[in-house]
């Protein structure tokens, strides 16, 4: 009898093992994450989100952060070499989704850049949250209005100018199930010649966004420093 009791009590103990298993498992498929730095940036530009994330119960294998471009910011632009790292991390986080989505948040000129790759891929359906933090989606006043004093790359057709080529193309279309975007009015990039706005709206507003947030940092203190609030928008 005591046997049989034993034998039980074990077998009542793994099933609520497997229960909690499971559970924890089922807890564990989120979205993967897909983190893109700024123009001449690193992956650990994004060390306080990526910690944030893994203290939350994502794993590494769920967290993507492609590093794109060259040391020369002039010669960073969205055409050729710096789109197959983001182009790479976006395909291979959706392949390897549990829940068959991605979140995407970018810094400065990742958010244009991850922009671009979500549209030529036409995954935006497969995006549930797309977080941009300090970008230029309408341009910067110091690069000028295309097609005058363009004088570098990540000023030119495929840059960041006013009205460039490439900003006509990327604006307006849709990214993601939920767009946000996180800015500041003493951005030292983005308001680089004293003037945030462009067509009277701050440019690191994204056509179509849910909200915008506002924080008095600089351009990468918005990076740095929001990371909660990151976390919060792709949940």
């Amino acid at each position: 009898m005591n046997q049989s009791l034993t034998i039980k009590w074990l077998l009542t103990l793994l099933a609520a093992f497997l229960l909690l298993f499971s559970q924890s498992v089922k807890a564990a498929c989120v979205d993967n994450v897909v983190l893109v730095h700024g123009n001449t940036g690193s992956p650990d530009d994004w060390d306080n989100t990526y910690e944030l994330l893994l203290a939350n119960g994502y794993t590494s294998s769920q967290i993507f952060r492609p590093s794109w471009g060259s040391s020369s910011a002039a010669n960073n632009d969205h055409n050729g070499s710096e789109e197959t790292p983001v182009n790479n991390a976006i395909s291979n986080a959706l392949a390897t989704s549990c829940t068959g989505k991605i979140d995407v948040i970018g810094h400065s000129m990742g958010v244009t850049l991850a922009a671009q790759q979500i549209i030529k891929l036409n995954q935006a359906s497969n995006v549930d949250a797309f977080v941009g933090i300090a970008g230029a989606y309408r341009g910067l006043w110091t690069c000028g209005t295309y097609p005058w004093n363009v004088w570098t790359a990540t000023c030119g057709t495929y840059g960041l100018s006013i009205s460039s080529p490439f900003l006509d193309w990327i604006y307006g279309k849709t990214i993601a199930n939920r767009v946000y975007s996180i800015k500041s009015w003493i951005d030292q990039v983005v308001c680089g010649t004293g003037v945030c706005t462009v067509g009277g709206i701050h440019s690191s507003r994204i056509a179509g966004e849910n909200a915008t947030y506002t924080y008095n940092y600089g351009h990468f203190g918005l990076q740095t420093y929001t990371a909660s609030l990151q976390y919060s928008l792709i949940q």
